[in-house]
């Protein structure tokens, strides 16, 4: 007899969870209300994900190898000389990703649910079962049919207004709010956006983050995000980006508008009993880059190889404390990266004096080569020395000429 465990939410977080479960001979259920469901997102994958989930060429748009980094002043400085010829950021719609890995843990044995789960029942004891309660949608109404599942463990894999966390009492955080259009282009002005991103920075895109046009399969995502939640704001910052980005957009049409919340932290409490929440639902995007996609299949990942060997392949129900240990493991191999992204964030996002600043600093090869590398391979690779030397010096004289060292 082996445990029972249940995956809520079926994205990249989800469906890396239920794959490393079935896969273990693990009695897996993994929820999904929308399989069609596209997130709103950027879609930016690293190299390393690539390979690390065995992500096949076809779900990948596009092959980004050049980025245009692009200040308040529209100074633009070209970033990605460094890369090799087999490197590359994927660029894919969440719609693909999401289907491709979902089905995946499907074929290898997880029972995909296309439901919804509104409810968690907690037991009084570490001994009895969770309950959830949720309406089955394979009837094809909107309304599915009521349904309770009894397991030993949850996943919260179910995004940012996650139902999982509410359940466990997880505790709020702070979130952004991301903002995009698709837009179809002419064949002329798609070209451009063969294989180069830009992201935008400055007070009229936003107040503190960045702005993006990434190019997708027959379309550019153009987008911004805001901890300011204010929908005026927002409609003002999109504006803002189109106009920036205007001559390259001309002639486009909107094929889709999309919004959704981004996690600023990770939430207070992140494994309660025997329920443990993952990616956006646990608050793993990074500052800075905004990046999530990545860190919510690893966290995930993680998550799912702790139970598989906590409960020896299923045979024992894991305790609270087995469930942390996924959780001392990601923050020993992430909690740095977390730290340093949030201060680049804190120090460089401002004003449109350090966002200049910032724009500069990545015009040396050196910091290209770093950053390149750091995202990736998501390895930090120390530079020599001389090297390190070169970068604070630029740094400091970067932040000096943005005025982002003054209080």
């Amino acid at each position: 007899m082996t445990i029972r465990v249940a995956v809520v939410g079926g994205g990249p977080a989800g469906s890396s969870a239920a794959e490393v479960l079935a896969s273990s001979g693990i009695e897996t259920y993994i929820f999904e209300r929308k399989l069609d469901n596209a997130k709103p997102c950027g879609g930016a994958i690293p190299l390393c994900m690539v390979s690390e989930f065995d992500l096949p060429p076809e779900i990948i748009d596009r092959r980004v190898r050049k980025m245009k980094m692009i200040s308040p002043s529209n100074i633009e400085v070209n970033i990605g000389q460094t890369l090799k010829d087999d490197e590359y950021i994927g660029m894919c719609r969440r719609e693909v990703l999401d289907g491709f890995m979902r089905e995946r843990a499907a074929k290898l044995g997880a029972n995909l649910i296309n439901g919804t789960v509104y409810q968690l029942d907690i037991p009084n004891n570490d001994k009895e079962a969770y309950t959830l309660h949720y309406a089955d949608h394979s009837n094809g109404t909107a309304q599915g049919e009521m349904k309770t599942l009894k397991v030993d463990l949850v996943i919260g894999a179910d995004g940012a207004n996650s139902r999982i966390a509410k359940a466990i009492d997880a505790g709020d955080y702070n979130y952004a709010i991301a903002f995009q259009e698709r837009i179809r282009l002419p064949e002329d002005k798609m070209a451009y956006y063969e294989d180069l991103a830009e992201m935008y920075v400055g007070n009229d895109v936003s107040p503190d983050f960045y702005a993006w046009v990434f190019p997708k399969y027959d379309h550019v995502a153009v987008g911004t995000g805001t901890m300011k939640v204010n929908k005026a704001m927002i409609k003002d910052l999109q504006a803002g980006i189109r106009q920036r980005a205007a001559k390259r957009l001309e002639g486009g049409e909107i094929i889709k508008v999309e919004a959704h919340p981004i996690p600023e932290h990770p939430r207070p409490r992140r494994v309660v009993g025997r329920v443990a929440l993952v990616g956006d639902a646990a608050g793993t995007v990074t500052k800075s880059s905004g990046e999530g996609i990545y860190f919510a299949a690893k966290s995930a990942r993680m998550c799912a190889e702790v139970i598989v060997e906590t409960s020896n392949n299923g045979q024992k129900v894991p305790s609270e404390a087995d469930l942390k240990t996924y959780l001392k493991r990601w923050d020993k191999q992430y909690g740095t990266t977390y730290l340093v992204l949030d201060i680049l964030q804190r120090v460089f996002y401002r004003s449109d004096a350090t966002r200049e600043a910032f724009v500069e600093m990545c015009a040396d090869i050196d910091v290209q080569k770093i950053t390149f590398d750091s995202y990736l391979y998501k390895t930090v690779v120390p530079a020599n020395p001389l090297v390190q030397m070169k970068i604070t010096a630029k740094t400091i004289g970067s932040l000096l000429r943005g005025n982002a060292l003054a209080p």
